[in-house]
């Protein structure tokens, strides 16, 4: 990638403005020097660099390091005077490393058009029903979709399983600029309300913004400390777009709209209930294995067919019909991509041989996403069995472990309860305080693969297992490292493949 570098002159004048530098600008300062690199990873550092100092486990020794490798200076809201370079001191390194990395890499999302979508639940499956929209809308041209997403990235030049749903700021222009330079027209990613309230998305101008829904989730110390504060962060996404897609059928669906009509001129509504949204779905039916819908969209009007389970996915894809309907994308191609589209570990099924027990891998991971997909699942396999298996992640969003409890509880008929990120934390801790919340009979196995074991073997009688949290990822955090696992649809592939060789169980 060809890169336009500039003076550290250039990024000190991003820095002087109100919440930017808490100090002068140091002494001896050599602002005419040119910036090879802006970093915060001392092992990347090259002569010429200048170095981010950033994180709750930040050591000066990194700040050393970088230094010994040919760093010429470092920006900062703490100064480390045992470290011979000069200090930019700034207020709030949340707030400045953004529009850092986005001069850096030459503001890449000017060129090109990047799709952002934020939500409490859907993000991945909009985001992919996007994807393969867009790859079929560009293969006359040879061109594909590049997707940041919290399954996994592809810009281009990279390709691999996320860490983060939105990537921190000089990896995500840095994905941008690859997909650039990779010939890319468009980019889909998902955008999370910590990477809107702590800035990473800043300076980048979405082509595009859906807002899906808003519920509980992300409540703790270390994320939003209440509701107001979680959805505030979301609405951000408004002020960055060009125009904006919204659900006129999810709570504070008003309150959305009106905060997207305030930011941007173009807004279009997408609904299942109100016929006067701009994109309207109708007469939602299964047809064998496929999801039907009728959709009232001007040039986008027809019939569409989902061929991957989940009734809710019609929310989605009229999210997805929203977007499209922007951007001007042939119908043809609207059809043609929604009815191939899958995603990787959301809604994954997978049966026996004799049928009767069926395995569901899914994301759901919180209470509307709980509530969604048990809902859609008693509809489409009625009168069976549910058996759950979950968990809940260490240190963060506490409220799901009340949330899941209760929820699961009410649906299900057993509850496996088991590791899912447990980081710092214990994982038989996390699984007793998920336990005291759920009313059905509960097991607790904190390895998961013998939990999922459990569970399939468990089956007596006509059953849907539902794998949640974990989707198609093959790492767990253990500590503050990931490690690599077996995935959700391993597990539950190899376990129905034991159910089989110990011969039929019962009969429907």
């Amino acid at each position: 990638m060809e890169l336009t570098l500039f003076p550290l002159r250039d990024y000190c004048e991003l820095l002087d403005k109100p919440g930017g530098l808490a100090a002068p600008l140091p002494a001896g300062l050599e602002l005419e020097r040119t910036v090879e690199l802006v970093s915060y990873n001392s092992k990347e550092v090259v002569p010429g660099t200048l170095f981010l100092c950033k994180g709750a486990h930040f050591k000066p020794d990194y700040l050393a390091a970088a230094a010994r490798r040919g760093a010429f200076a470092y920006i900062s809201e703490t100064a480390y005077p045992q470290v011979d370079l000069p200090c930019i001191l700034v207020r709030d390194m949340r707030q400045v490393i953004a529009p850092l990395a986005v001069k850096y890499y030459n503001d890449p999302a000017r060129k090109l058009k990047v799709i952002g979508i934020t939500g409490t639940k859907g993000k991945s499956s909009t985001a992919y029903y996007l994807k393969y929209i867009l790859d079929k809308h560009l293969a006359p041209k040879g061109q594909t979709c590049g997707v940041i997403s919290s399954i996994d990235t592809w810009d281009g030049v990279e390709r691999f399983e996320s860490h983060l749903t939105t990537p921190e700021p000089l990896e995500l222009q840095k994905h941008f600029a690859n997909a650039l330079a990779s010939g890319m027209e468009y980019l889909v990613m998902e955008v999370s309300s910590q990477a809107l309230k702590y800035h990473r998305t800043l300076g980048t101008r979405f082509a595009a913004a859906a807002f899906l829904n808003i519920g509980t989730d992300h409540i703790s110390p270390i994320e939003h400390p209440d509701f107001e504060d979680y959805f505030q962060s979301k609405l951000k996404i408004f002020t960055q777009a060009e125009f904006s897609c919204v659900n006129l059928d999810g709570d504070h669906a008003q309150e959305a709209l009106a905060a997207a009509q305030s930011a941007c001129g173009t807004v279009l509504t997408f609904s299942r209930r109100d016929p006067s949204a701009a994109v309207y779905g109708s007469n939602v039916r299964k047809v064998g294995d496929d999801i039907l819908f009728q959709v009232d969209a001007a040039q986008l009007s027809g019939q569409y067919r989902l061929t991957m389970p989940g009734l809710f996915n019609v929310d989605n894809a009229l999210a997805a019909i929203a977007v499209c309907r922007g951007l001007n994308i042939p119908q043809k191609a609207v059809l043609d991509g929604l009815s191939r589209a899958r995603v990787p570990g959301r809604m994954e099924v997978y049966s026996n041989v004799q049928g009767d027990v069926t395995a569901i891998v899914d994301y759901a991971h919180n209470r509307m996403s709980f509530e969604t997909l048990f809902r859609s699942v008693r509809q489409e396999y009625p009168g069976r069995r549910i058996v759950t298996v979950f968990g809940c992640p260490g240190k963060k969003a506490f409220d799901r472990r009340r949330d899941l409890g209760e929820v699961s509880g009410q649906y299900s008929d057993l509850v496996v309860l088991t590791e899912e990120d447990s980081g710092e934390e214990d994982t038989l801790s996390i699984c007793k305080e998920i336990a005291s919340h759920v009313a059905c009979a509960c097991d607790i196995q904190p390895n998961r693969g013998e939990a999922i074991r459990q569970a399939v073997l468990s089956c007596r009688e006509p059953s849907v297992v539902l794998i949640t949290g974990k989707g198609a990822e093959t790492r767990q955090k253990r500590g503050l490292e990931y490690v690599d696992t077996p995935s959700d649809v391993e597990y539950a592939q190899t376990f129905l493949g034991e159910l089989d060789a110990q011969g039929p169980a019962f009969s429907l």
